[in-house]
C-alpha cells in the first residue's frame, strides 16, 4: 500500500473550494495508516469533534456602514510580520501525505508569507526545512528526557534559524488515540525521523506498529514541570511559547515564568478527551494574560469566520493542523497553498461583511455566545 500520492493537478485544485473540501479529497489520497494517523481523536472523540462545533455557537454582531473598501490582514508574531493571522501548527510526519513532506508546506507557507512551526517529529532535518520558510520558523519541542539529547536539538533548531520555541505542555504521555493501537501504526521504510531516532534506531521497531508510538513516548518527559522552562532559559535565548494551555491558571503562570506567548490548544482532541474546546477557553486565558503576553490559538478552524471569532477574543493568530496535512495530500506545496489562499479570502470577506478593517483592532464586542 502506498504512502504517498502525487501532485493533484492545478485544475483540481481551484475545483476545491473550501476546507471541508480539501479534506474530504485529501482524506481519499491518504493510505489507511496515514488517514487514522491524522484524523484520530483521544477516546471517544468528544473533544476533536467539540472544536469545531464550538465555533458554531459563538456568533458574529456585523456593524453596518463602515467603509471596508481596504482591509487590513497583515500583522505580526513576536515580533515577526506575517501577511495574515493565520500560520502552519506543528503537526507530525508530512512524509504521510506527500513525497515533499515538510519541504511542501515550508514553500506554502514561505509563499503566503506566514509562519510555519515544524513539529519535532518531522520526516525532515530542522536545516532542510528552514531554507524554505523565507525567515519564518518556528520549532515545535517535546522535551525529552534526556536533557543533553534535548539541548543539542533546541541548539540545532536556534543555529538553523528558527525564531521561536514552542514548548508543547499537554503531553507526558500520549493520548489513547483507539484507531492507531487498532491499525498498529507504524512509518513506511522510507520515511525518516531525524529529530527523535537515528535510521538504526528505528529500523529496530520495523514491523512492532504502534510500539513506534511508544518509542516515541518513551522519548517524552512526563516529570516537565514548571522549574523546567529555567532550565529552557539557560538553553536558548529564543522565545518561549507555551502549547497545550487551556486555564487561566496555567497562562499565569506561563506569563510569571517567562513565555512570550500562550498557545491556547488541547492537542486537536488526540490528549485528553472531554477536554475544553480552545475557543471556549479563550476568553479565560486572554484575561489571565492581560496583555502580559501573546496568545494563539489552535483546534477546529475551518472557516475565516471562525478566525475572526478567535481574533475577536484576543487571539493574535491562529494555527491550522489538519487542514495542512490534508491539502499536502491533495498536490504538496499547491495543496497548501491553496489551503491558506482559501482561508485567507474566507477571513477577508468576513471582515467586510462584519464592517471591520484591521485585524489588530478587532473586540469581544463583535462576537456573543448562543443560548
Amino acid at each position: 500500500m502506498t504512502h504517498t500520492v502525487p501532485d493533484a493537478p492545478e485544475l483540481e485544485l481551484h475545483r476545491l473550494m473550501n476546507l471541508h473540501d480539501i479534506e474530504t479529497e485529501g482524506q481519499a489520497r491518504l493510505s489507511v495508516n496515514a488517514l487514522e494517523y491524522y484524523r484520530s481523536g483521544a477516546n471517544d472523540g468528544h473533544t476533536l469533534r467539540g472544536n469545531q462545533v464550538a465555533f458554531t455557537r459563538l456568533h458574529l454582531r456585523p456593524r453596518m456602514l463602515v467603509d471596508v473598501s481596504h482591509v487590513k490582514l497583515e500583522t505580526t508574531v513576536l515580533g515577526l510580520p506575517i501577511s495574515m493571522p493565520i500560520g502552519a501548527a506543528p503537526s507530525a510526519f508530512h512524509g504521510l501525505a506527500h513525497l515533499e513532506a515538510e519541504l511542501g508546506t515550508a514553500q506554502a507557507t514561505q509563499a503566503a508569507q506566514t509562519v510555519m512551526t515544524l513539529s519535532t517529529l518531522s520526516n525532515t532535518p530542522i536545516e532542510a526545512v528552514s531554507g524554505r520558510t523565507g525567515g519564518r520558523l518556528w520549532f515545535q519541542l517535546y522535551l525529552y528526557r534526556d536533557r543533553e539529547r534535548a539541548r543539542a536539538l533546541i541548539q540545532r533548531a536556534q543555529a538553523a534559524g528558527a525564531r521561536a520555541l514552542v514548548l508543547t505542555v499537554d503531553a507526558p504521555e500520549l493520548g489513547r488515540r483507539e484507531a492507531n493501537e487498532r491499525l498498529g501504526f507504524s512509518l513506511p521504510p522510507h520515511l525518516e525521523a531525524p529529530n527523535v531516532g537515528t535510521r538504526e534506531e528505528l529500523a529496530r521497531l520495523e514491523g512492532s506498529g504502534s510500539h513506534l508510538t511508544r518509542y516515541f513516548a518513551g522519548l517524552m518527559d512526563a516529570s516537565l514541570n514548571w522549574r523546567d522552562l529555567e532550565w529552557l532559559r539557560t538553553v536558548t535565548d529564543l522565545p518561549i511559547v507555551l502549547k497545550g494551555i487551556l486555564t487561566g491558571e496555567d497562562a499565569a503562570l506561563g506569563v510569571e515564568h517567562g513565555a512570550a506567548a500562550i498557545w491556547v490548544s488541547n492537542h486537536g482532541g488526540r490528549q485528553l478527551d472531554t477536554a475544553v474546546p480552545g475557543i471556549e477557553a479563550l476568553s479565560e486565558v486572554v484575561d489571565a494574560v492581560a496583555g502580559r503576553a501573546e496568545v494563539y490559538l489552535d483546534g477546529g478552524v475551518r472557516r475565516g469566520t471562525d478566525v475572526l471569532k478567535a481574533l475577536s477574543l484576543g487571539a493574535r493568530a491562529v494555527f491550522l493542523g489538519r487542514p495542512v496535512l490534508y491539502g499536502l495530500a491533495c498536490g504538496g506545496a499547491a495543496g497548501v497553498e491553496r489551503v491558506l489562499a482559501l482561508i485567507r479570502e474566507e477571513l477577508r470577506l468576513a471582515m467586510v461583511l462584519s464592517g471591520q478593517t484591521d485585524v489588530q483592532k478587532l473586540s469581544e464586542k463583535l462576537v456573543q455566545w448562543g443560548r
